[in-house]
């Protein structure tokens, strides 16, 4: 099965595409842009929301849902919002055969939906904050759609707030993007780079964008989730008022905050190889594959009583398969599951249950060199040791190869060739026209400006214009 699988160095879109197929994640939809999520990959998306989930309500938050439909007057309101999704924008204008009388938009965020509904629900301090979090699916008429990364209609959950101040908003977005980058690093195992957008990056109609960067297996940048202060921008728009303490009539301070299903593809470019995929453990649909190997009915029933005890040891600690198939081979099956990223292998032959032992192969480490002998007796805490183990070398592997290729050049000539081979932390001006100048010269954007910087810009000079700096920013070629 491997060997169907274009190797990464000779074309990385095309072996992306291929281990997503191959590996039964996802396929395309007879509606160009779309993709139908298969059982494995929708598994995968499972696991992302629970660890999500689980996140969102230990800090308070409450899911809710709201319409797919609406109202083209609603997305008018605020007229930056409209005019950054304007082009993206799916128009329903006829529904049971008839003309609509105001034409409704298919979902593509739902600030629009959300905020008239916060007017309503809203009226005094006493009602505040309102932490609300829907799992939806959302439509954007995307040009140019890749399988996860960017597709006409995709998966995700967006976060709503409204608070009573300035400072408890930003409070907020900024705790979801800590959210976020613990989501990823710990669970996801991918570096992320925690910063917020410039000026022309930004989430149309929002004060502030916050976002975690992280690097992709061919060095290029993919924005993995934002947090916006929406300051009350939204909140004009849509009248969201409440009476204060003091009896006076306010305006609320919004943020909206969303992780997609391009998570699943973060993980497909940040872990696997030419093998195919390589899962983190505390996302992977299946983190032990159990294989029991075979020639005959006296050696299966011996193996497969063996198996039984495996799995009893195994209990409900893990989330373990037993593959029996009968109709493929050992070598297929080991394909197969290499392909499908399994982080550990379990191989059971007739030597294995003479010698009252398994043999445990991590999908992280080539070869014999991943390949050990474990007693039967020690499967259980060995097995949690091991998954740990790879879940941390996972996040440090792809921590390395980030350094690797993130440079701090000093003049432009180092910052072109910079951008060609991963990230470049560069001092800008901060100006927008200087900005573009380095989109179009380069293929770079800008993907923020880090919260950590690593050298204050007193005394500095912009990476292009060699103006006055304001800060480092992170440019990299981008999905």
């Amino acid at each position: 099965m491997a060997e169907a699988i274009t190797p990464r160095s000779q074309d990385f879109a095309q072996w992306y595409t291929d281990v997503i197929q191959r590996a039964e994640l996802a396929d395309y939809a007879p509606v160009r842009g779309c993709m139908v999520i298969r059982p494995y990959g929708y598994t995968l998306w499972e696991n992302i929301q629970k660890a999500l989930d689980r996140r969102f309500k230990e800090t308070g938050h409450q899911n809710a849902y709201f319409p797919l439909f609406i109202p083209y007057s609603f997305i008018q309101k605020e007229a930056e919002h409209v005019e950054g999704f304007s082009p993206q924008l799916a128009v329903v204008t006829h529904g049971g055969g008839e003309k609509l009388e105001e034409p409704l938009i298919v979902r593509p965020t739902s600030e629009a939906i959300i905020g008239h509904l916060y007017s309503k629900w809203i009226k005094s301090y006493r009602d505040l904050p309102v932490l609300i979090n829907q799992w939806c699916n959302v439509v954007r008429w995307e040009m140019r759609t890749r399988l996860f990364l960017r597709t006409t209609e995709f998966l995700w959950q967006e976060g709503h707030t409204a608070h009573a101040t300035y400072e408890e908003a930003e409070e907020e977005a900024r705790l979801i993007l800590d959210l976020y980058a613990d989501f990823a690093e710990n669970e996801a195992a991918i570096p992320v780079v925690k910063g917020y957008k410039s000026e022309s990056e930004k989430f149309p109609g929002a004060l502030v964008s916050y976002t975690i960067e992280g690097m992709m297996g061919d060095r290029r940048a993919l924005q993995m989730g934002t947090s916006h202060n929406l300051g009350q921008n939204f909140a004009r728009a849509f009248d969201i008022q409440y009476l204060d303490r003091s009896n006076q009539l306010q305006y609320c301070w919004t943020t909206s905050w969303g992780v997609s299903t391009r998570m699943v593809g973060a993980i497909i470019m940040t872990h696997g190889d030419d093998q195919g995929l390589i899962l983190p453990p505390r996302l992977a649909p299946i983190q032990v594959i159990i294989i029991p190997i075979y020639k005959n009915e006296e050696e299966k029933a011996q193996v497969m009583e063996a198996t039984d005890r495996v799995k009893a040891a195994l209990g409900s600690s893990v989330r373990w398969h037993v593959d029996d198939r009968e109709a493929y081979t050992v070598g297929w099956k080991f394909n197969e599951w290499e392909l499908r990223g399994v982080p550990l292998r379990i191989e059971l032959g007739p030597r294995d249950v003479a010698n009252k032992q398994v043999i445990v192969a991590r999908r992280d480490l080539p070869g014999k060199e991943g390949k050990q002998a474990i007693p039967e007796t020690a499967l259980p805490q060995v097995v949690d040791t091991l998954l740990a183990e790879i879940q941390a070398h996972l996040f440090q592997k792809a921590f390395q190869f980030r350094e690797a290729h993130t440079q701090q050049p000093i003049d432009y000539t180092a910052f072109k060739a910079a951008v060609e081979n991963g990230f470049a932390l560069a001092f800008w001006c901060g100006d927008a026209a200087c900005e573009k100048a380095i989109q179009e010269e380069t293929r770079a954007t800008n993907r923020c400006i880090p919260l950590a910087q690593t050298a204050e810009a007193r005394g500095r000079t912009c990476i292009r214009c060699g103006q006055p700096a304001k800060e480092q920013a992170v440019f990299a070629r981008a999905y």
